[in-house]
């Protein structure tokens, strides 16, 4: 049987991929397989095919070792110095990939409840006023899409979710009265959890370090965190462990002065009730 044949490189795109063109090829130059490679530094085998295509962020601690392996005096730490910087180009999809490797999710949102716990009605309504000409096959396509990421929520073993929702997402009546109450239903269930832990931050804290935006933490299987920042159209998908760090230490910061559990299903079930007919 032949063997699979390697995925073709592109290092004019980003620095990213600039660096798994080189570890390629210093690879392949010292005639080592990435078998070999795996047994030399602390990577597997699948992790340094996935970085040699750009496919996976470069751990921080991989260029020093490539350097060592290779002798090539500090170039492939030169080189990470770049791409630790830069915005992945394959940003949306990169999320979703590395979303579906998450063992452990937080998230702050400050004007929407996350996609990850929309009711279908919530759903359809947003994408409704944001795609007016849309067909109504193509309003339900796209719940569709929204409804089957939250399957990762009932993978066995489910992340663990943990969220803090801005009082704005709790107030807004989104699709209308009904729409809403069941939208906060959804909330209630998940408000404390084996799995879960959502939390109100109220008006009265004022401001803070991730007002007007959403921020997603996501850590992943092999224990790496990375996080992703948007606003109304935009993404930034954030691997670069310093900006990591501060982001963390902001939603932490954050979720201690947000309402307790038990103090948030008690806020939620208020405003259910004050949407009742």
């Amino acid at each position: 049987m032949a063997a699979a044949r390697a995925r073709e490189l592109t290092p004019d795109r980003s620095a990213r991929h600039l660096f798994g063109a080189e570890l390629r090829a210093r690879r392949e130059a010292a005639g080592m397989s990435l078998e070999r490679l795996a047994s030399v530094v602390p990577q597997s085998r699948s992790h340094l095919a996935r970085i040699e295509v750009a496919a996976y962020m470069i751990p921080p601690e991989l260029p020093a070792h490539l350097d060592a392996a290779f002798q090539t005096d500090g170039f492939f730490g030169k080189l990470y110095a770049l791409a630790r910087h830069e915005v992945h180009p394959d940003k949306y999809r990169r999320r979703m990939e590395l979303e579906t490797r998450a063992r452990a999710i937080s998230c702050y949102a400050g004007q929407l409840v996350p996609g990850l716990l929309q009711t279908e009605g919530y759903a359809r309504a947003l994408f409704r006023v944001s795609n007016p000409r849309a067909s109504d096959a193509e309003i339900g396509e796209m719940v569709a899409v929204r409804m089957g990421r939250q399957t990762l929520l009932a993978a066995d073993p489910a992340p663990h979710l943990s969220v803090v929702l801005d009082e704005a997402t709790i107030r807004r009546p989104i699709g209308g009265p009904a729409v809403m109450r069941e939208q906060l239903a959804r909330l209630a269930e998940l408000v404390d959890t084996p799995s879960s832990v959502v939390q109100v931050l109220p008006f009265e804290h004022g401001e803070h370090a991730l007002l007007g935006g959403t921020l997603n933490l996501l850590t992943l299987d092999d224990g790496s965190t990375v996080a992703y920042e948007e606003s109304i159209a935009t993404g930034q998908l954030l691997e670069d462990a310093e900006r990591v760090v501060t982001r963390s230490r902001s939603y932490d910061l954050l979720r201690s002065y947000a309402l307790s559990p038990t103090d948030t299903a008690a806020f939620l079930g208020s405003v259910m009730e004050a949407l009742k007919p």
